[in-house]
């Protein structure tokens, strides 16, 4: 999932989610010329204006990687009349325009010939009955979500059909989890920007341009949760917090939560009590392998505290105490900063009766590797102290260096990568006792006492786990059980040789105890197919007596929760007729799962880990039998 012109470093990064050329069957034709965009008028003018501060020598200035995450309308807008109009004076319109379309991969006004459909008469309505539920990333990172709120009994999940494909314009990949209420599904794209869609038809009721890539989801606040009405959060690929009205798409506020040029929102902000809070990630472990010049590192990740009614800052907690500082140079020169990294990936989880939210961090990006990295974090829901720390594997320094050969930002004892890329799940057992599940890239979960400071009270492994294998995006919790995805791959093309073979599928675990109650191995139907893999990086959601997951050979599958038979598939590997009558392509399901309300299961295809499958569609299904 390589973006043109990024170098093979961060090709092999996940987290960077830059297209991977090879796949370009799949894109939509005006996002490819069929030409080397490296040898467009704008590589040029970037190479000579823009790549001596964009590509690792000033250390404020945004990585290439990252401008590529932006529209080319917005990079225009940044070098004629934003913040960089003065160090692009010297471009006369005509170039400013070539390096926007550049950098976003697009010649921008290209826009596919059918827009998306514009709602009329009581499709445009909203439905003010069916206000915010708290469930789902942001309120509940259990996903477990109740019949009242899903409407889908069991028996008719075998039922669902296809009601309607919504097409991402210009965009080969989808990635924010989306959200329903008032009758409408909100949702980002990877284009920038932010669509309420109706829920029935998939028809436009509005659309919110944002400044860069939407990855994270989507979090309504009900009137009766904010002062001045509804809300609706997100925040963007660098590193902006959104408020908007759900009803009319006005933005409310925007706030940029960390001065560090490489941090970005890929976690979901969590919503409680008038404050939203925000994990902060970063893409610096990938943009270090694009030059052995680059010091390696400068980010440590964070917590920010907001006030949902203005934006403003109510406390900032780092991972990490300490800045980074100079401590040392590499073989090839480039300065070592540490300690460094400890990202957090994953949307916070509420603890009201505590007074507390748990994080899961990434693992430290140079040498040494600290006490908070691949850990979790309790911090006072007040200040933002933490008040415990579990740290469950050791010495974990890694980046994506460590993935090209000799590369000397690489720390010289590297890896695993073990990161806590999911949420921690807050939940009760049989037994009625709370704990606290964590699941890791390592393939173990584990369940942790709340009170008593974290102490592991049970472990167990599921998976071999890799860098992108184990425990990816998200597990779900209901009724007891547990529900671990795993996406272990045959080759994780990370150059390192595993003596365990990989284990990919769903896994179901009693609660209160950690005893597996059934597993079942993910079916490989890939066959000779290119970047295809069965396991599940996205997340899983539940309801009651099943569990929908994505797997990333393309199929959305549904699983009898008490026994993990399939009751229900959906191959969503082809082309798509949308609501606009656009073509859109499906591919590998990854990151944010179903959502599942009012009888509907909505959920993104086109995102996948490393060189997975690309798509640009959003997906809508109803039992037939309604």
């Amino acid at each position: 999932m390589h973006r043109f012109g990024v170098t093979l470093a961060l090709a092999l990064w996940a987290a960077v989610v830059m297209p991977f050329p090879a796949a370009a069957a799949a894109m939509p034709s005006a996002a490819r010329t069929g030409a080397n965009p490296d040898a467009a008028p704008g590589a040029r003018l970037f190479r000579q204006h823009c790549a001596i501060c964009h590509q690792g020598q000033a250390p404020g200035a945004p990585a290439k990687v990252f401008l590529q995450m932006m529209p080319p309308t917005a990079i225009l807008a940044a070098i004629t009349t934003g913040m960089m109009s003065s160090e692009a004076s010297s471009l006369d319109p005509a170039q400013k325009r070539q390096v926007a379309d550049y950098l976003g991969a697009q010649n921008i006004g290209a826009g596919d010939a059918h827009a998306p459909p514009l709602c009329r008469g009581s499709a445009a309505r909203f439905q003010l009955g069916q206000a915010a539920v708290p469930y789902g990333w942001g309120h509940d990172n259990s996903r477990g979500i109740p019949a009242a709120v899903a409407q889908l009994p069991a028996g008719e999940v075998p039922h669902l059909t296809l009601k309607w494909a919504f097409a991402f314009p210009q965009a080969i990949r989808a990635r924010s989890q989306p959200a329903m209420a008032y009758g409408a599904v909100y949702v980002g794209g990877p284009e920038g920007t932010v669509y309420a869609l109706d829920l029935a038809s998939g028809c436009v009721r509005w659309m919110y341009h944002a400044m860069a890539e939407v990855r994270t989801g989507m979090v309504l606040a009900a009137a009766d949760d904010h002062a001045d009405g509804p809300r609706l959060f997100f925040g963007d690929v660098i590193g902006h917090v959104y408020a908007l009205d759900p009803l009319t798409g006005k933005m409310s506020w925007r706030t940029k939560v960390s001065d560090n040029a490489d941090a970005t929102l890929t976690g979901t902000p969590s919503l409680h009590d008038g404050t939203l809070y925000v994990p902060v990630s970063s893409l610096e472990e990938a943009t270090v392998a694009a030059s052995s010049r680059i010091a390696c590192c400068t980010f440590r990740g964070s917590v920010v505290a907001l006030d949902t009614r203005t934006g403003a800052l109510r406390w900032r907690t780092y991972t990490i105490d300490r800045k980074p500082r100079l401590i040392g140079k590499t073989r090839a020169g480039a300065p070592i900063l540490a300690p460094s990294g400890a990202p957090v990936w994953n949307s916070p989880t509420i603890d009201a009766a505590r007074g507390l939210l748990y994080v899961g961090t990434g693992d430290n990006y140079s040498l040494p590797a600290g006490g908070r990295s691949d850990a979790i974090l309790a911090m006072r829901l007040s200040d933002g102290r933490v008040v415990w720390q579990r740290q469950l594997l050791a010495g974990d320094a890694w980046n994506a260096a460590c993935m090209v050969k000799d590369n000397p930002n690489c720390p010289a004892v590297s890896g695993p990568d073990g990161d806590f890329g999911a949420s921690v799940i807050l939940a009760r057992g049989s037994t009625g006792r709370a704990l606290l599940l964590a699941g890791q890239k390592n393939g173990v979960v584990s369940a942790l006492d709340p009170d008593g400071r974290g102490r592991i009270v049970w472990q167990r492994r599921l998976g071999r786990g890799g860098i992108q294998g184990g425990i990816e995006f998200g597990m779900a919790a209901q009724d007891g059980r547990l529900f671990v995805p795993i996406a272990d791959m045959k080759d994780d093309r990370d150059g390192r040789t595993y003596r365990e073979a990989p284990r990919p599928g769903l896994y179901a675990l009693d609660i209160a105890t950690g005893r597996l109650l059934w597993s079942r191995p993910a079916p490989d139907t890939c066959g000779s197919r290119p970047f295809c893999d069965p396991g599940i990086t996205a997340a899983v959601t539940a309801i009651p007596g099943v569990v929908f997951a994505g797997h990333m050979d393309g199929v959305l599958r549904a699983y009898d929760a008490s026994t993990g038979q399939v009751l229900w598939h959906f191959d969503a590997l082809r082309k798509f007729t949308t609501v606009s009558g656009a073509s859109a392509q499906g591919g590998s399901f990854g990151g944010p799962g179903a959502a599942v309300r009012a009888g509907y299961v909505v959920v993104n295809s086109g995102y996948g880990l490393y060189f997975h499958m690309p798509g640009n569609v959003l997906l809508a299904f109803e039992a037939a039998a309604r």
